[in-house]
């Protein structure tokens, strides 16, 4: 099952109130379901300012193939599991050192 990622759209602080609506709405129509937009003010004076909507959407293809490329498998991961459950269940016991 593919995860989400987290994406952005950046909007320079240069353009009409017009412009803005209009881009803003057009956006809005087209974000994917269960997106959890946010829109924020980011930057500085030197840098300037502009508008970042950030919005959580799926995985493409070529993204999940890149993960599970890069991620390893799951075989090998589901080894490293069992041996991190087996070493919770070890008991341990405390030496006491000259401290203790």
């Amino acid at each position: 099952m593919p995860r989400r990622v987290k994406d952005f759209i950046e909007i320079s602080d240069y353009t009409s109130l017009d412009t803005l609506i209009r881009y803003l709405q057009t956006i809005r129509d087209n974000l994917p379901p269960d997106h959890e937009a946010e829109l924020q003010i980011r930057g500085d004076e030197v840098f300037g300012r502009r508008l970042t909507i950030t919005y959580f959407r799926e995985q493409t293809p070529e993204e999940v193939e890149l993960e599970e490329r890069y991620s390893g498998s799951n075989s090998v991961n589901a080894a490293i599991d069992q041996l991190q459950r087996q070493l919770d269940d070890m008991p341990f016991k405390r030496n006491a050192g000259k401290n203790g």
